[in-house]
């Protein structure tokens, strides 16, 4: 079974529960936080790789505004259907869902900026994807990547082992490679690439340490 192939059914399966995990009370503040990240400005258009359930889009939506864009990629249908349900409740009017692999995103340039929450751990290698995220933006334009890792707080240590079994129960795999350790590898491979690839970058940590915001802005010359 293809990585895609694992993704599509693990999250086909569980789109019900991951939209109720990604609108959790307190989860908003961390949406926010990323978007903010982006500098959008109104009538900018902003691309979500892994959109999932829509869970990011009124944030992007607000700092968009109405004459703005909203595109969001999903690999999953389930997950777009529930994102389009939710559009559909909420009225969204200049939003766009497009079913496509978020590695190799259907789409062309220039965009003023691509959000990624907690999915680069996904993607065996995520270098190419970064790139291919970079090289839609137009001079200037950011990239934010927002991720969960285990803390280094003393105060959070009794919290990791939570963390890790919430990271067994929701990432897709095979059992034969430890997925905490795996999701740690790919998110530091993502944010080193999104740093080589950005003349402008910035990192910031929350959440007790479990979250991690970087952003890269790309240079004028584009």
């Amino acid at each position: 079974m293809s990585d895609v192939t694992a993704t599509q059914s693990f999250y086909g399966r569980w789109a019900r529960a991951y939209d109720w995990v990604a609108t959790a009370p307190g989860v908003a503040s961390w949406r926010a936080r990323a978007a903010d990240a982006l500098a959008l400005e109104p009538g900018d258009t902003v691309v979500e790789m892994g959109c999932g359930t829509g869970a990011n889009v009124p944030a992007l939506r607000e700092r968009v505004g109405p004459t703005g864009r909203v595109v969001g990629v999903d690999v999953t249908r389930e997950m777009l259907d529930r994102a389009g349900q939710r559009g559909a409740r909420a009225g969204w009017d200049n939003v766009d869902l497009v079913l496509a692999d978020a590695t190799r995103p259907p789409l062309s340039g220039p965009v003023d900026a691509v959000l990624a929450t907690f999915v680069v751990g996904m993607f065996p290698d995520p270098r190419p994807a970064v790139g291919a995220w970079v090289d839609l933006l137009g001079p200037g334009g950011r990239a934010a990547l927002l991720n969960a890792s285990r803390s280094d707080r003393r105060l959070a240590r009794p919290v990791n082992l939570g963390f890790r079994a919430f990271v067994r129960a929701v990432a897709p795999g095979d059992g034969r490679v430890s997925p905490v350790r795996s999701l740690e590898r790919r998110v530091v491979t993502a944010r080193d690439e999104l740093r080589t690839r950005c003349v402008t970058t910035g990192f910031e940590s929350f959440g007790l340490g479990y979250l991690g915001l970087q952003w890269g802005q790309r240079g004028d010359e584009g």
